[in-house]
């Protein structure tokens, strides 16, 4: 058994296997998904084995939209004797490359979560003796493969390896933010995972600098207009609904009561345009596409609302839609990326920015 092990939120399972076989096939690699509902994650089995390394080094992560971290899995282990787990694992990753750091894991579940103290505890041990078998470098390695054991049950482990170039950094895949006690709404926090995940951060001080201009279509309560404020721009909160007096108070934050979908700015100064609007995605789609394209923006960050079903295909539809949009506009490359957030429900966040306007990330 030879395959790519992702995980994903609980009730995401089928997006992410849909999107696995969709890429998979692409490339020429064939194989089934394995998926259980709620379980956090999925199995895609490779009919040839050989290409699971394959996909763990070329299908790219950053563009999978429902995965947070993926690994080439070579075997699972089931039915370990729970006074002995070291001894399996080791006999698993025999022929394992050097590996320069080890993460033992569970999914994002509330049974997964069970299994934290089981993780951690047998962490040092393992990582101890992998060293002694010349498995695991002596000190953490970035530019080596990261070796991954994620339990399912007490007894039950999937063991392989990803590529550092090519995983999340983050334990499990998922940035955990702290709720800012004065913002007016937890959807601030989707923002702010947003900004640290699209835009690298030797960037920050640019893209997202204070004094930038700003517009929130569909602002209040003012959860991503407080993002925005607290980095120091000046922003135009369109919403028929009442903003946040705090925000307000700042002297940043100009209120227009208007429809989203309606609003043009009078200025060509915007930088940046944030939505949050609970529309139909492909509706959605079509406004932001058509605001880069126009340029009445230079970047654009917002959500696409997701159906309780299909949602792979749901936001493959929506960014069809804003690639019309650009070739319609005759607009030439230009950088788009989606991906389901930790702090996302049933949405996928987008960042869409003309290509001219770009770094190289």
């Amino acid at each position: 058994m030879a395959g790519l092990l992702l995980y994903c939120r609980s009730g995401f399972e089928n997006d992410v296997a849909n999107e696995v076989q969709d890429k998979a096939g692409q490339m020429e690699v064939f194989g089934y998904s394995q998926t259980k509902a709620n379980s956090g994650f999925v199995l895609f089995n490779c009919y040839q084995e050989e290409q699971a390394e394959l996909l763990a080094n070329k299908l790219v992560f950053n563009k999978l939209i429902f995965a947070r971290q993926q690994f080439a899995c070579k075997q699972v282990i089931e039915n370990m004797d729970v006074t002995d787990r070291i001894g399996p694992l080791l006999a698993a990753c025999e022929d394992f490359p050097l590996c320069g750091e080890l993460r033992v894991e569970y999914a994002d579940t509330t049974d997964g979560r069970e299994l934290s103290k089981l993780c951690r505890k047998i962490s040092v041990p393992l990582r101890q003796a992998l060293r002694k078998k010349n498995k695991l470098t002596n000190k953490d390695n970035s530019k080596k493969p990261v070796l991954h054991v994620f339990f399912t049950k007490t007894d039950k482990a999937y063991i392989g390896f990803s590529f550092t170039n090519n995983n999340s950094p983050l334990p499990l895949g998922i940035m955990r933010l702290k709720f800012p006690h004065d913002a007016p709404s937890r959807s601030t926090l989707k923002l702010d995972e947003a900004f640290q995940t699209f835009i690298s951060k030797d960037e920050h001080d640019v893209r997202l600098q204070g004094g930038l201009q700003a517009v929130d279509l569909g602002a209040c309560p003012g959860g991503w207009t407080y993002q925005l404020v607290q980095r120091g721009m000046f922003v135009q909160a369109v919403d028929n609904g009442a903003m946040d007096e705090g925000l307000m108070e700042t002297g940043q934050v100009t209120y227009c009561p208007e429809d989203g979908f309606k609003f043009k700015p009078k200025k060509k100064n915007v930088y940046w345009l944030v939505c949050d609007m609970i529309e139909q995605p492909q509706r959605v789609a079509k406004l932001m596409a058509t605001w880069v394209a126009e340029e009445r923006c230079k970047e654009a960050m917002f959500n696409l609302k997701l159906p309780m079903k299909k949602r792979y295909e749901s936001v493959q539809g929506a960014l069809a839609i804003i690639e019309e949009v650009m070739q319609a506009n005759q607009v030439g490359k230009y950088l788009m990326q989606a991906k389901h957030l930790y702090h996302n429900r049933e949405e996928v966040t987008v960042h869409l920015r003309l290509k001219s306007n770009s770094s190289s990330r």
